[in-house]
């Protein structure tokens, strides 16, 4: 692994991680169905794993990378607070650029009759994977497998619950086993394309890394803000919800500071 290229680090960790998604779906194909707790608790655990690395595989790293490079002061504080809130803005503008569908609150984004029902779900759930290969891919890019392989475990256990759910909601939308897992593996393969994008963008200007790193940050902070969390609470399971997101956080918190 240490003989590859960052950015060759950076797809394959990506890939790995969304490839997990498959992983997470194959219950599905035996009718092995959880319950809603069961599926809240998981979603809860992968918020608190994209809510840890945010923090302590991302912003922390931004925050010392941005230092190293303008020295200390207001400036690598700057940085991390434009950083995060253009990720964060990026993915609210694909919300409202883009026509899809969540399975709980509709219909979202430009009306578009001609597209199916199930692309608008395929449309949605890319949105949600493209930052966790983003992710990936400037840790990869920019500390090598100190800073990418973290997060490439913490995302992959993150994405076989939300493989799950995914797959879940489509036998409940009607579509077959087959079918419900296939596009639930299908929209983890967005991630090595983020993986790429971020990877080779820290990779050709270092003063790029911190950027780089607070705006997957901030675009993975309103995934859970606007998506994980409020599915989790909808139906009333909210205290195994936020006990998954506690497990979540410490072991990815756990993980970090292991292997980074």
């Amino acid at each position: 692994m240490e003989s590859l290229s960052p950015i060759a680090l950076g797809v394959l960790g990506s890939l790995i991680a969304g490839l997990m998604t498959a992983l997470g779906a194959v219950p599905v194909l035996f009718g092995r169905e959880p319950g809603r707790a069961v599926r809240d608790l998981s979603l809860g655990f992968a918020a608190g794993v994209m809510l840890s690395a945010s923090f302590f595989s991302l912003i922390i790293p931004a925050l010392e990378a941005a230092e190293d490079q303008y020295g200390g002061g207001a400036i690598p504080a700057l940085i991390a607070v434009i950083g995060i809130l253009l990720g964060m803005g990026a993915i609210a503008w694909l919300n409202e650029l883009l026509p899809h569908e969540h399975f709980t609150s509709g219909r979202e984004g430009p009306e578009n009759p001609a597209l199916r029902r199930i692309w608008l779900f395929i449309i949605a759930i890319t949105i949600h994977n493209f930052p966790e290969g983003l992710a990936v891919g400037v840790g990869f890019g920019g500390h090598g497998p100190s800073g990418g392989m973290p997060l490439a475990i913490g995302i992959g256990l993150q994405n076989m619950p939300e493989g799950l759910a995914v797959a879940v909601a489509l036998l409940g939308e009607g579509y077959g086993r087959f079918k419900a897992w296939g596009i639930a593996a299908l929209t983890g393969l967005i991630e090595p394309v983020g993986g790429f994008i971020g990877a080779a963008l820290v990779s050709v200007s270092e003063p790029f890394l911190p950027w780089g790193l607070v705006f997957a940050a901030g675009a993975m902070l309103y995934v859970i803000s606007h998506e994980i969390i409020p599915e989790t609470h909808r139906c009333g399971q909210q205290d195994k919800a936020t006990f998954g997101l506690a497990i979540g956080l410490v072991l990815m918190l756990f993980l970090d500071v292991w292997l980074g």
